[in-house]
Parts: C-alpha cells; structure tokens; sequence
C-alpha cells in the first residue's frame, strides 16, 4: 500500500462527510439525496451512517462494514485525476466510487443515473 492509499485509509469518515454535505447542498442537491447515494452504495442507512459518524471510523472500517452494492462495477470515469475503473486498491477505489457518486450528485445527474439503474 503506498502512502496515497494508507492516507486514505486511515482517514475517518466523519472527517470527509461535511465536505460531502457542502459539495451537494451548494449545487442544490439535498443531504437525503446524498444519504440515497451512500446506502446504494455501502448499504448503510441513515441510523446505521450516523453510527459510524459518531463512532469516527476510519474509511478501512467504514467500507470493511459495508455490504458494496453489485452493481459498483458500473461506476466508471475520472475523479481526483484517478480513472476509477483502473485503481488497483480495493479500499481507495471504494472510496473513489463514493466521491464519484458525490460529485455526479452535485453535478445535477439524475438519481437513476447515479444508482446505476437499468
């Protein structure tokens, strides 16, 4: 793991969910849309996010704590400069997925496209 990936790793989720809160709310999106996006993702509801928010798990546990949906596969395209389809850590592509489906939120996408639905 080089050190890009351990940062990430180690960094808590409740450090970066505000950003998330700012990002969408700025674009006119609203927290529950964004909530919507994290429990496709990581099967996490809205009691169960606030657990691990309180908690101050690291981004290892919060996805080691995850159930990822199936369809993860079809999140695909740049973010941070990363091609996510590409990256080969697990634990920084899960998180790159999220930042992903944060910013097509905030983007203005329309909820089915960033739930992948067919």
């Amino acid at each position: 793991m080089n050190n890009h990936d351990e940062r990430i790793a180690k960094m808590t989720f409740a450090s970066v969910y505000p950003h998330y809160v700012t990002k969408v709310e700025k674009k006119g999106r609203t927290k529950a849309e964004l909530h919507e996006v994290i429990e496709w993702l990581t099967g996490y509801d809205d009691k169960k996010l606030q657990e691990v928010i309180d908690a101050k798990v690291t981004f290892e546990e919060f996805f080691n704590g995850a159930s990822l949906h199936p369809n993860v596969h079809l999140i695909t395209g740049v973010i941070c400069g990363y091609r996510v389809e590409e990256i080969k850590t697990p634990l920084t592509q899960q998180v790159r997925y999220l930042d992903k489906l944060v910013d097509e939120l905030a983007k203005g996408r329309k909820m089915e496209k960033i739930l992948r639905v067919k």
